[in-house]
């Protein structure tokens, strides 16, 4: 009887492990994909900032940072320079980015922001 209830302890903290062994895989998995999200909201913004309503200036500001803070999962192409019929505008992101967890399950995140161009 105390060896039934040894191992029902047992499977009880080999769930509590393989759960939180699951979430951490999850958790570094998922790392890379947030910590590039925000490089890119960190450069798009900083190229908003800039004022400048020539789309040339734009991508070559938005390529030059993309180059120093390696960002990998999109490029300066995907983002678009919207502008509206009041001569304002901004510059906005949409996409996906997707990583293998294990077997045939992938772990997709969607990621989109605008930022106003300030002087458009």
């Amino acid at each position: 009887m105390q060896s039934r209830h040894r191992q029902q302890g047992f499977m009880k903290l080999f769930f509590i492990f393989g759960s939180i062994a699951f979430v951490a895989v999850v958790g570094l998995k998922l790392f890379p994909l947030y910590t590039n999200q925000l490089k890119v909201a960190r450069v798009v913004k900083s190229a908003a900032s800039e004022g400048s309503i020539d789309p040339v200036q734009v991508r070559n500001s938005l390529q030059r940072r993309w180059d120093i803070d390696d960002i990998t999962i999109i490029t300066p192409k995907d983002i678009l320079i919207e502008r509206d019929g009041n001569g304002g505008g901004a510059l906005k992101y949409d996409y996906e980015a997707r990583t293998h967890l294990f077997y045939n399950v992938d772990l997709v995140l969607h990621f989109e922001g605008r930022e106003p161009v300030k002087g458009f």
